[in-house]
């Protein structure tokens, strides 16, 4: 769930020389680790407060202030962000739905108060940027285990974390990414560094996680990073104001919301 478990939502180098362990006689695979990263527990519900950061090649950045509420249903995660500042932004909405269903895709709409009207992210879409930012819509949703052929590479050490390193390839020829690697906190299941790799095999963007707290028993990504190498552009997102299991509405996802704003 950009998503909780992802991103929700995941800073400058981490480490550069990783000391390299062996890999552990768990009889563990590629696919149990990222089934883990999926399944990771993170609450019936989630709100927060999400300060999105863009920086340019410059230096130049921009920042957006998000509201965002996220719920698990029966075999389906929702999430809906509402952007509260700048004023070019402001009352702009998104909404997506994960499906615990391998295969299907998630729904995502966007709501752009300019043209009052909630649009339908389509599938040719997923690949675009979202707001601006390093994160493609298909980033911000779930991406079912079982839509990658998983590989555990090796196990290294980040910042004193012993960290499966998983190399995972779609199934899909024509998905976006040819791959990534991703290097993953051995029993806390936290993506700690995951590296996106381009249609021709070249190293297009790192997602790296800065920050992260266990709050009322949940392992909670709070600040990450997503680097765009060939781009040099950047995208900060830190999470503020977390509140598990409050009790969020149904009837807070809905494209009547999106359009209502907070």
């Amino acid at each position: 769930m950009i998503t909780i478990k992802k991103i929700q939502v995941v800073t400058t180098v981490l480490i550069m020389a990783l000391p390299v362990l062996s890999i552990a006689q768990d009889g563990i695979t590629g696919l149990q680790i990222i089934e883990n990263v999926y399944n990771r527990p993170t609450g019936n519900d989630m709100q927060s407060d999400l300060t999105m950061k863009l920086t340019n090649s410059r230096g130049d950045t921009r920042t957006r202030e998000i509201k965002q509420f996220l719920k698990e249903f029966d075999k389906m995660e929702k999430k809906i962000m509402f952007f509260v500042s700048p004023a070019d932004v402001r009352n702009t909405s998104f909404m997506s739905w994960s499906y615990d269903e391998a295969g299907k895709d998630d729904d995502q709409w966007i709501y752009l108060p300019a043209l009052k009207k909630v649009k339908r992210i389509s599938s040719d879409s997923k690949s675009d940027s979202f707001m601006g930012s390093d994160f493609t819509y298909d980033d911000l949703g779930d991406r079912h285990p079982t839509e990658d052929n998983h590989e555990l590479l090796r196990r290294e050490t980040i910042d004193g974390e012993d960290c499966y390193v998983v190399e995972s390839v779609p199934k899909d020829d024509e998905y976006m990414y040819s791959r990534t690697v991703t290097w993953i906190i051995k029993d806390k299941w936290i993506g700690l560094k995951k590296e996106f790799y381009d249609e021709d095999e070249d190293h297009l963007k790192t997602l790296a996680v800065r920050k992260y707290e266990k709050i009322d028993d949940y392992w909670i990504v709070l600040e990450s990073r997503m680097h765009n190498i060939q781009k040099d552009h950047s995208t900060d997102m830190n999470l503020k104001n977390v509140t598990i299991d409050s009790g969020v509405p149904d009837s807070k996802f809905t494209e009547r919301m999106m359009k209502r704003g907070l």
